[in-house]
């Protein structure tokens, strides 16, 4: 199988229509059904059933979608990789979430650029669960991962900090004025339900409160009285007006991590985690 077979073929999967499938590659329709009828003949296999009003997948494209997205984002993530490597002036891409470590972010870029080998360092703001995704896809290079929340599965770590969790309600909430609270107490809060964020697979738990990707959702909804949340401690430094937090006593401790590709073989990004390390070990974050 050739990639621009398997690229005509996610894209027919994906729209179920010979025609957007077409347009969204940019060629004419009838090359387009060609080229699928001769993969379908080399595999010796149906891999869509097609009637005159409708395109669905055999159990047999089912399959092939899945491994198809799989080998054609291996092969973009090394042609992003290779790239990368063949610039002359490299940098390394820094994947955070958006209003997650903040403190610690900028005290590993400052003591990162105090080396004398130091590359520029851009920053890739992502939302929940997409720093894992951009390290493997080669999008970035380094990452800020948060367990027990984000998965570290495939990747290399340093654990740089363990904190605790709080509350993030609006003032106006029965439990705005206690010194700490249960995470039940949270739970159980009637006037605005817990929000609720995507595990790694990218899927929401079940609940009645609005799903979320970032913490400035998060503000806005506990603004409207529509949510309250639980995070890292760190992410409560700058609070929104009308929201406070509450430390959760037995709330499980989250632990951020600096994490890499395990193929990684960069002197920059090796640099970036020694220095990481070393701020965390010289201020004694925990």
């Amino acid at each position: 199988m050739e990639t621009r077979e398997l690229r005509y073929f996610v894209a027919i999967a994906e729209e179920l229509h010979f025609g957007r499938a077409a347009d969204r590659l940019g060629i004419a329709q009838p090359p387009l059904s060609r080229a699928i009828r001769r993969l379908e003949t080399r595999l010796d296999t149906a891999l869509l059933i097609r009637t005159s009003r409708h395109v669905s997948l055999t159990p047999a494209g089912e399959l092939l979608l899945q491994e198809a997205r799989l080998i054609l984002g291996a092969v973009d993530a090394a042609s992003r990789r290779t790239r990368s490597a063949g610039r002359a002036h490299r940098e390394v891409v820094f994947a955070i979430k958006a209003g997650a470590s903040t403190s610690l972010v900028a005290r590993i870029l400052d003591a990162y650029a105090e080396q004398p080998d130091a590359v520029p360092v851009s920053l890739l703001t992502c939302e929940a669960q997409e720093q894992r995704h951009a390290l493997l896809s080669g999008a970035a290079d380094v990452a800020l991962l948060h367990l027990p929340f984000d998965s570290i599965a495939d990747l290399e770590y340093d654990m740089l900090a363990t904190e605790t969790q709080v509350a993030l309600v609006q003032t106006s909430s029965r439990i705005a004025g206690a010194p700490s609270v249960r995470a039940a107490d949270v739970l159980g809060l009637g006037e605005a339900p817990l929000a609720r964020w995507p595990d790694s697979a990218g899927s929401y738990p079940d609940g009645p409160g609005p799903e979320v990707r970032n913490l400035t959702q998060i503000a806005e909804l506990i603004a409207l009285g529509r949510a309250t949340a639980m995070v890292p401690r760190s992410a409560a430094d700058a609070l929104p007006e009308g929201c406070v937090a509450i430390p959760v006593f037995d709330a499980p401790a989250v632990t951020t991590v600096i994490a890499w590709p395990w193929f990684s073989r960069s002197r920059p990004v090796a640099d970036l985690i020694r220095a990481a390390s070393e701020v965390v070990g010289e201020s004694g974050d925990e």
